[in-house]
Formats: C-alpha cells, sequence, structure tokens
C-alpha cells in the first residue's frame, strides 16, 4: 500500500532480494577503542515476513561513534522461507528463521573479538518482530550463553502474535500448500504426505509463496502475520507464557518499552474508515467492527469485555474518541500489556527490567498528526538518525536521540541505563510501569 509515499517506502527493501542473504553488518567505532568495547546485535521487525538488516533507519554509524560500542545487524530468513513449519520433520521444523539469528550470534562470538568487540559484553535489541525474537532467545535455552543483555523495543515474545503451536503451523503449511496446489495437502489444514508437499513447496518460486502467504491466516484481523515461530519442542521447549512461568532464574538484564501509539500504524493499513490522508474519524458502527479487526481470536464474550473497557459512555459516538480508543485496544492487546507482563515475569524470576515509553514525535514525520507517535518510530533516534543533518531534525531531536543512545550504550556496558545505580537511574528515564523502572 502507499506506493511512492516516504512513511511506508522507507521499511521497503532497499537491495535485491534474494534466498541468498545471511549476511551481518558490522560498525566498529574510529578510532577503535583500546580495551574490548561492548556488542549491540541488532534483530530487525517487519512481522516474521518481511524486513532487512540494509535499511538505511538501521544504519549503525551514529551509535557507534556516539557510544564508542560495536554495533552488528544481521539478515534472517522470513516468511514461509523462515518459519513454515511441520513440527518434527527433520527437513521442515520451523524456526529456521531464528536458527539463522542464533548462527549470528555463534559468528559474533567466534570472531567479534577481531573487530575489537568484547565477546562477553554482547547486547541484543530488537524491534517488534525483532523484539520478539530477543524474546525468544531469552526464552531459548540453545541462545544463552551467546548474549548477557536484551532490549525489547515494541515486542515480546509472549504477544498473541507472536507465535503459534504445533498443530497450526502444520495447518497453516498445509493450506498453503493447498494454495499452490500441492499434493500432500489435504482438506482443512490436513498434512497427508510430507514428502510430497515439501517437495512441491521446494519447486514453488520466492514470489508464489510470498503470494499465498497471508491467506493461510485463520481469521482476518490487524497484527496477525501467516509463518512465525512455532512452539516446536526444541528452539521452544513450550510457549512463552509457560517459559515465563516456569522454574528458572532470569540472568541477563532487560530494558523494554513502547512508543505512545502502537496500534495506529496497523489502523491505517488495515481497517475500514482509516486512512493517511484523512483524520480517520470513525463512526461507532466502523469502531465496533474495528474491535473485531483488533482482536481478531477473541469469541463474542471477550469481544464484548473490549468494548465495553474502552468505550467512552459519555460520549460514545465521539468519532475522535473511538479512533483513539481502536488505537489504545490495537496497541495493547499486541505490544503494551505483553510487554508489561513479561516485565512482570521476568522481575519476579530476579532479573532487572527497566521499562519506557517513547512519547515524541518527530518533526519530520510523513504520516498524518492522527496517528501521533507509530510503532516502529523510535527506531530513528535509537540509532542517531537526528545526528545527520542532511535528514532535516531540529537540535532538540539531535539532544533526544544523543541521551537515548547514551541510555543504550550505558545499559550495553553496564547493566543499568545511566551506568550508575540508584535513585539517578529511576529518574533518568520516564517511568512507565508501577513499581519505578527495575524489576
Amino acid at each position: 500500500m502507499f506506493p511512492g509515499f516516504g512513511g511506508s517506502e522507507m521499511w521497503n527493501p532497499n537491495r535485491e532480494m534474494s534466498e541468498d542473504c545471511l549476511y551481518l553488518n558490522i560498525w566498529v567505532p574510529a578510532p577503535r577503542p583500546a580495551d574490548p568495547a561492548p556488542v549491540l546485535v541488532w534483530i530487525y521487525g517487519g512481522g516474521f515476513y518481511s524486513g532487512a538488516a540494509s535499511l538505511d533507519v538501521y544504519d549503525g554509524r551514529f551509535l557507534a561513534a556516539a557510544e564508542g560500542v560495536l554495533v552488528v545487524s544481521m539478515n534472517y530468513r522470513v516468511g514461509a522461507l523462515g518459519f513454515l513449519a511441520l513440527p518434527g520433520h527433520p527437513e521442515a521444523p520451523g524456526n529456521v528463521g531464528l536458527l539463522d539469528q542464533r548462527l549470528a550470534l555463534r559468528w559474533v562470538q567466534a570472531n567479534i573479538a577481531a573487530f575489537g568487540g568484547d565477546p562477553g559484553a554482547v547486547t541484543l535489541f530488537g524491534e517488534s518482530a525483532g523484539a520478539a525474537s530477543v524474546g525468544l532467545h531469552l526464552l531459548s535455552g540453545g541462545s544463552r550463553g551467546l548474549f548477557r543483555r536484551a532490549v525489547l523495543q515494541s515486542g515480546s515474545p509472549n504477544g498473541p502474535w507472536a507465535t503459534v503451536g504445533a498443530a497450526e503451523g502444520r495447518r497453516r503449511a498445509a493450506r498453503l500448500g493447498r494454495l499452490l496446489g500441492c499434493g500432500g495437502a489435504g482438506a482443512g489444514g490436513a498434512v497427508t504426505n510430507e514428502t510430497e508437499l515439501l517437495s512441491c513447496l521446494r519447486a514453488a518460486a520466492p514470489p508464489q509463496l510470498v503470494e499465498h502467504e497471508a491467506a493461510v491466516l485463520p481469521q482476518q484481523g490487524v497484527f496477525r502475520f501467516a509463518f512465525v515461530p512455532v512452539v516446536d519442542g526444541e528452539f521452544l521447549a513450550d510457549t512463552p507464557e509457560a517459559l515465563l512461568g516456569g522454574p528458572g532464574s532470569a540472568e541477563a538484564e532487560v530494558l523494554l518499552g513502547a512508543v505512545q501509539d502502537e496500534g495506529t500504524y496497523f489502523l491505517v493499513y488495515g481497517v475500514p474508515g482509516f486512512g493517511k490522508d484523512n483524520e480517520s474519524l470513525i463512526s461507532r458502527e466502523e469502531f465496533l467492527g474495528g474491535v473485531r479487526l483488533g482482536v481478531p481470536q477473541a469469541n463474542e464474550l471477550a469481544a464484548e469485555a473490549v468494548v465495553l473497557q474502552y468505550t467512552d459512555w459519555l460520549d460514545q459516538d465521539n468519532p475522535v474518541k473511538n479512533r483513539e480508543a481502536l488505537d489504545d485496544i490495537v496497541g495493547d492487546h499486541n505490544v503494551v500489556c505483553p510487554l508489561m507482563h513479561f516485565a512482570q515475569r521476568w522481575a519476579e524470576r530476579g532479573g532487572t527490567v527497566f521499562a519506557y515509553l517513547f512519547d515524541h514525535r518527530a518533526s519530520n514525520l510523513l504520516w498524518p498528526p492522527w496517528m501521533g507517535v507509530p510503532h516502529g518510530y523510535e527506531i530513528e533516534f535509537v540509532f542517531g538518525q537526528p545526528l545527520n543533518p542532511g535528514l532535516n531534525y531540529t537540535a532538540e531531536e539531535e539532544a533526544l536521540s544523543r541521551r537515548i543512545m547514551r541510555y543504550w550504550g550505558n545499559f550495553a556496558r553496564t547493566g543499568w541505563v545511566r551506568g550508575g545505580r540508584g535513585r539517578e537511574v529511576e529518574e533518568s528515564m520516564n517511568p512507565w510501569m508501577d513499581g519505578g523502572m527495575d524489576g
């Protein structure tokens, strides 16, 4: 959607797409640090169906230079190529996109010292599906020891969109096969012949897979993605919720947070009545229809409870309030509530947790004012884009970006956002959850 519009084009691949994609980027500060430097490893988002480490907004040079850290970003397979799953089958186990990420982390452990980095001071950071990926590595035994700290920006592994069970993974694989006319896929999502199904899917051109991916979803909705990580019993021993509530201690420090308007980006792409070229003043009927799209797995009773919770009953036909309520519903359901729950569980396991709310709308943002601070628009400040004089940020935004990079850099160095401990830490960021900044 929105071809030629910079607000959406900035997320599109800026390099030729290929299955030969497993590369990583490294930015080293100059002059090279005398002592081994902390390493920040970026995992991009994109709903597990899109994204690339080469996007301009992920340029690590400003962060590396400002904080004297190494910045690494990696590609990983997405969509059906990265997350199609026939759990138990050795050639299509699912989660190979996550295994790509783990392979990159192993490479960093083996090689980053040659670039001046400290393999014992690796911090993962990611946004949206990238943040969910970071959280999945926190919960996966096979990734332990490959990093020390974690930053989750606007996503978590326990989000309702971030994983599926093994049975649903198989159903989606079979559905894709039927859409492509493959044998081995029966009616109702049954897999009748795994070998035949896989052979057919492998013979299909990648654009064919991409074209049909969205049609495998069980219901229409926003913030839902076709091929995502699967609870396979190996990379993920259990559901993220069960793993968070299970035994064990939380060794890694965690920094997590959200932007002010997590839902608006998804509303403008997928809910009737919303658009980038109008005020998106929606009727009560459009609001009620939007609730079903915003919480697609809810039954009638649950959807009614959502409507009750988010309606201003003294002004229920106010189109501005209905628009803002849908923003809150989509954002809370998919980002804010799962993040808060993750933070609470991580703290209960003994982990240190810092939380933030990013509420600055960039002065040069192309999306309309009603969208506020949309999903993904803290990233440019984390990566120091306002330090680029050609991008027309204000001096105040450059200062804000430097401050945020300092928080992320200090966290990578010490596990604390301001490098020290105590009251100054609690005052350094906007307290977002009850109990202050650390768990």
